[in-house]
């Protein structure tokens, strides 16, 4: 295997910072620079790590894969249509959000992190008949451009109701248009056509949420 670059704390430049997101200069090699978008402080960067705090750390946020499940009905996968400030559209999304600071001090903390976005982004509780679980711990968005990530969650609700979503808990920057709810025929036709419903492109996260279910790998939450 090829050696890789390193990179020391001390070759590292923050280049533009504000609360919510850091741009820093990678220097690599000598003369050779890359630059990296970031959630995380200078002091937590992904590219500094070592092997072993690399393998150990926790992803920024959740994408929660939720699936109705109710005894009697046609399982569906639940997505919602979010505006997205850097496409300028609503895109039909997954459940998910950033884990807070006070997520990070519970043993549980990506499964109670996607509890509680679930019901803010859709107004469902999550109930002892309901399984919870990881699908993985942590992927990267695109790590060619940003070092952010996300834990997949899949969420099965058995209890829970159309009737019962509600988009009343959208908090800060977010917006909301809806929701939809796709049985397995229709979520291998988005994931055919590469569009949603209404003409649009859709997330990578929404594609695998669409994968995840049509493959069934969901019965085995």
């Amino acid at each position: 295997m090829e050696q890789r670059p390193e990179i020391k704390r001390e070759n590292v430049k923050t280049l533009f910072e504000s609360p919510y997101l850091r741009v820093a200069d990678l220097q690599y090699a000598p003369g050779k620079h890359y630059y990296d978008a970031t959630r995380r402080d200078m002091e937590n960067l992904t590219a500094i790590k070592s092997d072993q705090e690399f393998e150990a750390m926790l992803a920024d946020a959740v994408s929660c894969f939720v699936i109705l499940d109710g005894e009697g009905e046609e399982p569906k996968l639940l997505l919602s249509y979010e505006f997205r400030y850097p496409a300028g559209q609503y895109l039909l999304s997954v459940p998910a959000g950033l884990i807070d600071e006070e997520d990070r001090e519970r043993p549980d903390v990506l499964v109670s992190t996607a509890i509680r976005e679930i019901r803010e982004e859709t107004g469902l509780e999550v109930r002892d008949t309901d399984t919870v679980r990881v699908v993985n711990p942590l992927v990267f968005s695109t790590p060619g451009l940003t070092d952010e990530s996300n834990a997949l969650i899949c969420a099965v609700l058995r209890s829970a109701r159309p009737t019962d979503l509600s988009q009343e808990g959208a908090v800060g920057s977010e917006q909301f248009d809806g929701f939809c709810l796709l049985t397995k025929a229709q979520a291998r036709e988005l994931l055919k056509k590469g569009r949603d419903e209404r003409g649009k492109f859709y997330p990578l996260y929404t594609w695998a949420a669409l994968l995840y279910f049509v493959s069934d790998m969901w019965l085995e939450a």
